[in-house]
């Protein structure tokens, strides 16, 4: 992902941002931020500056500023990196100057969702790492907290990482609840496939070297290889022979993931990347 792509973020995602804000400000000012308004004059202008208190790569900018930009139309938002990009402790990431009010109000706000995204961007940078040299793509999940599932995938991408499916509509995934139901993978594929246009992909969770082979005969353009060990998926990548996608899922981590990828797979799925978010340290100042 190139500056200009890092920093590009499509319409749904603006609007999913703008509501967020909106539900966010509620949440935190409500009437009014009653110890900043009763110390700070109205009109007084000021700059903050945020800075890195850890190593990491950072997501979320334009987010940041649109929090800030909510409280005072006229901020100046001066970012020294890009989406993407890697600081070190202590490095400058933007400057704020406009509304000594605003720049308290949304300080709070700008921050939790600046260091979730980029705790996220440099943990999946880990893992994309880690598979360095493999064709593997590091892939997200669902696992992400209510409401914040585009800013979780943005900051994946962000990170190196590729987004699976957005949400229940946008790619059939037939899990083992699916297959139970059905009576089988090949009723669950065959109830399915005549039903949905030839764009959507049907990937099929699959537990032993049978459902794998029961998913190749059903023709699933990608099949899950769901908490097999190493010489399972081997044999599984090998069965498969390219007539579809193979992803990796279950019990993944980084000291696992080299190994995973060594066995030929495309994807390893790793839900920790959203649902267990250290965030990065970065504070803000006014100068």
């Amino acid at each position: 992902m190139n500056p200009s792509e890092r920093n590009k973020m499509d319409k749904e995602l603006l609007q999913a941002i703008d509501d967020l804000i909106n539900r966010g400000l509620h949440e935190d000012v409500n009437t009014g931020d009653i110890t900043t308004n009763l110390l700070i004059p109205e009109g007084k202008q000021s700059t903050a500056v945020m800075i890195a208190k850890a190593d990491g790569i950072i997501a979320g900018l334009q987010v940041a500023e649109a929090v800030f930009r909510k409280l005072d139309k006229d901020v100046k938002f001066i970012p020294t990196v890009n989406d993407g990009d890697k600081v070190k402790k202590g490095d400058l990431i933007c400057s704020i100057e406009g509304a000594y009010r605003a720049l308290l109000t949304g300080e709070r706000l700008a921050l939790n969702l600046l260091q979730r995204m980029s705790g996220i961007a440099t943990e999946t940078s880990k893992y994309v790492e880690a598979v360095k040299g493999y064709t593997t793509q590091i892939l997200d999940t669902r696992k992400t907290v209510p409401g914040l599932r585009l800013l979780d995938k943005y900051a994946v991408k962000t990170g190196g990482g590729t987004n699976h499916r957005i949400g229940l509509y946008d790619m059939v995934l037939i899990k083992d609840n699916h297959i139970s139901v059905a009576g089988g993978i090949t009723n669950a594929v065959k109830a399915i496939k005549p039903k949905i246009s030839s764009d959507i992909k049907i990937e099929v969770e699959t537990t032993n070297l049978e459902e794998v082979q029961e998913a190749i005969d059903n023709h699933a353009d990608i099949i899950m290889l769901d908490n097999m060990d190493n010489e399972t998926m081997v044999r599984a990548v090998k069965l498969i022979n390219g007539r579809a996608k193979v992803e990796a899922s279950g019990n993944m981590n980084l000291e696992r993931v080299r190994e995973v990828a060594a066995t030929g797979v495309d994807y390893i799925s790793i839900g920790a990347l959203t649902h267990s978010v250290t965030a990065l340290d970065i504070s803000q100042k006014i100068k």
